[in-house]
This record gives C-alpha cells, structure tokens and sequence, in this order.
C-alpha cells in the first residue's frame, strides 16, 4: 500500500494505519481484507476537490481495493491546507 501511494502520489505526508483489530469478526476481517486509515499531502491534489482526491487514492491502490482492503478512510490534503 505504501509503495503504490508513493509511487503514484508522492506525499510529503504518507500515514498508513491498520485499524484491522478493531473490527474482528467484521465480514471483511473474515476474509483477510484489512480497515485502514491513510493520511497523505501531495501536491498532486492541488486543484482537486475531496471526491477527485479520494479517487486518486483509490486509483493508485488499484487492485489492492479488491483483494487486501475492505475499509478505507481517507485524509488527502495538499501541503498549504495541511495547516
């Protein structure tokens, strides 16, 4: 997750935190899929409105939507709104 962030974002700010223990049981824990929180800041995001971000982010994960993340929060900011 961290190298296709990277690689398609470039953040200056890259968070990644698994969040998978707090849902055992949870339909998507049973599969092996994991809840995930991300906070990135690129400047890829200038110009783009909260939809258009998160959709980047997804874009850059790919697959990855499919077979390892069943949850996903998202924080994008560009590095003069990270405030």
């Amino acid at each position: 997750m961290r190298d296709a962030l990277q690689h398609a974002l470039a953040p200056s700010v890259l968070e990644i935190e698994d969040d998978s223990h707090r849902h055992a049981g949870h339909a998507g824990a049973r599969d092996g899929r994991g809840h995930f929180n991300v906070h990135v800041v690129s400047e890829r995001f200038a110009g783009l409105g909260p939809l258009a971000r998160h959709r980047a982010v997804y874009a850059a994960l790919g697959s990855m939507m499919e077979t390892d993340i069943h949850a996903l929060s998202i924080r994008a900011h560009t590095p003069s709104e990270q405030g």
